[in-house]
């Protein structure tokens, strides 16, 4: 019966120690997740708050905010988990102290047994004449030496509590040093919701100006979403062709829907093909700095929520000055030219095509060869915005994709 009970005493301390060290891991991680979102909010706010403000720029305004605010809800949010995990470690750690509490008491009480006992027959007399009183010389080392083991065996008691006290003051410690990083983690919580608070305010008052002036805004909404429209069927068209040239090269002259939707690769093409396939979630950005503004796909406008907007790609906030960077090794497909004699740099790896938007130049020419985080071109500053932003989309042959699953940690 002790037995068992000893046995399952140690599987509950095996099972606290691993839970404890599985919530520091966790912790961690939420931790370095918590660090990143608040650089991250750093950096915007400071993007942000260089862009013009007019009346001109309202929903500009309301964009940086609604950004603004996406992202300190995400790190309340990171926060809110992080405080708690160091909820359950502190839990965990009061267990362990209040286990380390029993074994310390249950310790002292034995050697407060011990000591008494030892008192009780502590006279060199008594000793002596425990050794004396042996019946022959072999009984009188033995009990020599049993009181060797039992000086020596009372030492070991001591030495156990002092490392158990140890123990234990450490972990009361490590207990309040959790305890104050959780307090710390709560102010700073409570200080972005108040931040948060004030710019809901101030979104409320330009949401009622965009009110006043919906119709308005939808044109202008509309209007760029016929722009992008038209820079898209471009697009589809220069990779089409390029698809048919690849084909006639080849000398495949099938009409099938395959080969006019799809290259005829090389075998240089297909190894490049097959590299950047297993780079999908590790390519690199194509902005050394920038967060994404809007995401790809069919969505509403995220001010003029009646109005939906279609996002072939993502668009990607940068700063002024910024350039648009290759994500992997490839070869120019075709530069473009756009509205406002803006360029756009259509870059081949294989079967994919990865689109860099919105460029003011670029010394790239149809045929170069390009590598990973070479520099393409200067993105584009709008002039009454302040707003740097690179439109960035991703073709497999003649169909988008949503360029989020391939691009690390967008």
């Amino acid at each position: 019966m002790q037995f068992k009970l000893k046995t399952l005493l140690l599987f509950f301390i095996v099972l606290v120690s691993v839970n404890i060290t599985a919530q520091k891991s966790k912790r961690q991680v939420l931790e370095a997740r918590r660090v990143q979102l608040q650089k991250d909010q750093i950096y915007i706010n400071a993007l942000l708050s260089n862009t013009i403000r007019t009346e001109k720029n309202v929903l500009n305004q309301l964009k940086d905010l609604d950004d603004k605010i996406s992202t300190r809800e995400e790190l309340i949010k990171a926060i809110e988990n992080e405080s708690n995990e160091l909820g359950n470690e502190i839990y965990l750690n009061q267990l362990e102290i209040n286990k380390n509490k029993r074994a310390l008491e249950a310790l002292k009480k034995d050697y407060g047994e011990m000591i008494y006992s030892s008192y009780k027959s502590k006279s060199q007399n008594s000793r002596i004449m425990f050794l004396l009183s042996s019946e022959n010389f072999f009984q009188g080392y033995k009990r020599f030496q049993y009181m060797k083991q039992y000086t020596a065996f009372r030492k070991k008691q001591g030495d156990e509590i002092h490392i158990k006290t140890s123990e234990l003051q450490t972990l009361t410690d490590s207990l309040q040093v959790k305890k104050d990083q959780k307090k710390k983690l709560l102010d700073v919580q409570k200080k972005q919701q108040s931040v948060i608070e004030k710019e809901k305010k101030e979104q409320e008052v330009l949401l009622s100006k965009v009110k006043q002036k919906e119709n308005k805004y939808k044109k202008q909404i509309k209007q760029f979403q016929r722009e992008e429209s038209r820079v898209a069927a471009q697009i589809d068209r220069l990779i089409r062709a390029a698809i048919a040239a690849s084909n006639k090269k080849s000398g495949n002259t099938s009409t099938t829907t395959k080969s006019s939707t799809a290259f005829v690769l090389t075998p240089e093409a297909k190894e490049l093909n097959s590299k950047f396939e297993l780079n999908r979630g590790k390519l690199d950005w194509p902005v050394e700095k920038g967060y994404v503004s809007t995401f790809y796909g069919k969505q509403p406008h995220p001010i003029v929520r009646t109005t939906t907007i279609q996002s072939n790609g993502v668009r990607i906030t940068t700063e002024a000055g910024s350039k648009a960077r290759a994500v992997f090794d490839g070869t120019v497909l075709a530069v473009q030219v756009t509205s406002g004699n803006k360029k756009a740099v259509l870059i081949q790896h294989g079967n994919y095509i990865t689109v860099y938007k919105n460029l003011e130049n670029t010394n790239l020419k149809t045929g170069d060869k390009v590598k990973t985080k070479q520099e393409i071109g200067t993105i584009f500053t709008d002039k009454i915005t302040g707003k740097t932003i690179l439109g960035f989309e991703f073709w497999n042959n003649t169909y988008k994709e949503n360029p989020k699953p391939w691009i690390y940690r967008m």
